[in-house]
């Protein structure tokens, strides 16, 4: 296989490794629905517990958002820096 062609592989590799790590977001879409709708129901049933709530939803979300912005992290560095192709020569 010569070089051109093995970087080709690369290059449409990476791009297909890129998409594949961004449905990591449809988990954290799913997740951060299901944390605001458990909160907005327990407001509702405890409104007294409101500034508790607000925290762990925060904090929650911000747990949930980490793997959204490493699987974007990773979908960048594959189509921008990608380590791959330095080992090819």
């Amino acid at each position: 296989m010569d070089l051109l062609t093995a970087k080709t592989v690369v290059l449409a590799a990476s791009a297909v490794a890129a998409g594949l790590s961004m449905l990591g977001c449809i988990g954290v879409g799913n997740g951060q629905g299901h944390v605001g709708a458990a909160a907005v129901t327990a407001v509702s049933r405890q409104p007294e517990s409101k500034s508790n709530v607000i925290t762990m939803l925060v904090l929650g979300d911000a747990i949930a958002e980490s793997v959204g912005i490493y699987s974007l992290v990773i979908s960048l560095i594959l189509l921008y820096a990608n380590p791959f192709l330095s080992k090819l020569g």
